[in-house]
């Protein structure tokens, strides 16, 4: 899959590029990802790629020019129509199950914006999607569009050192969309505190509940209403339910 990236900023994304376990997805291409810088596409000595806004107010807004001109750029070279998106806060936030569907996409054109945004017209016109990370602003899109190739690239084959490493994530349906368990390493005992002694057992079914339970209890203690999905869509059990109902503050 391939994604490009319009960006003013495209050295934010040069050491993220070459830096811990996804470097594999990008430098193998599985994941390719290309920048282009806005600036590149504009006119002028200058070449302005913002302006006040109509109307007035604080701030500047990314002119429409430069941006339609790098789309246009990438069009030309891609020769398809991937997508469009742009990370915004009126965006759907972004899941899992978005992750899990750019990771099996063809990828997509991803617009970071600056200032006090784009011009409309721009987003009328060209943009299919947008995303925003949570009810917070950032200074650009390009630490969300790194959160999104970083959550896509995890998922590639040969990426993780163990291939099933992201089913036992958060969020995952192999988890049926609840939080992780704890995990613990070595020393056993640490300043008195051991760790939980099924876990040194070696009984893998009692391992596997322990892990199980202590997941419901987290997500029932700090999302319920994950609890409240996999519960709608049947993937709680009798065992699960009895854990649940012993909780404080039972669901």
């Amino acid at each position: 899959m391939r994604f490009d990236v319009i960006t003013l900023f495209p050295e934010l994304f040069a050491p993220f590029l070459v830096t811990g376990v996804t470097r594999r997805a990008f430098e193998s291409k599985s994941v390719d990802v290309r920048l282009w810088n806005t600036r590149d596409f504009a006119c002028g000595n200058y070449r302005r790629v913002d302006d006040r806004p109509f109307g007035g107010g604080p701030g500047m807004v990314m002119m429409i020019e430069p941006l339609v001109r790098a789309l246009n750029a990438i069009r030309e070279q891609r020769q398809d129509m991937a997508p469009v998106v742009l990370f915004s806060p009126i965006g759907e936030p972004l899941k899992h199950a978005g992750v899990e569907h750019w990771s099996n996409s063809v990828g997509a054109v991803l617009v970071c914006g600056r200032y006090e945004g784009l011009d409309q017209r721009f987003i009328d016109t060209h943009v299919d999607c947008q995303i925003s990370l949570g009810d917070f602003v950032l200074s650009g899109g390009e630490i969300a569009a790194m959160a999104l190739l970083d959550a896509v690239a995890r998922l590639q084959p040969g990426v993780l050192n163990d291939a099933g490493s992201h089913q036992l994530d958060s969020f995952n349906p192999a988890l049926d969309g609840l939080l992780d368990c704890p995990h613990y390493t070595r020393p056993e005992a640490w300043e008195g505190v051991p760790v939980p002694a099924v876990l040194l057992s070696g009984h893998h079914a009692q391992i596997e509940r322990w892990r199980r339970d202590r997941r419901l209890e987290i997500t029932s203690a700090h999302r319920p209403d994950l609890v409240a999905q996999a519960r709608a869509a049947g993937h709680l059990n009798a065992q699960d339910e009895a854990v649940l109902r012993h909780l404080p503050g039972a669901l």
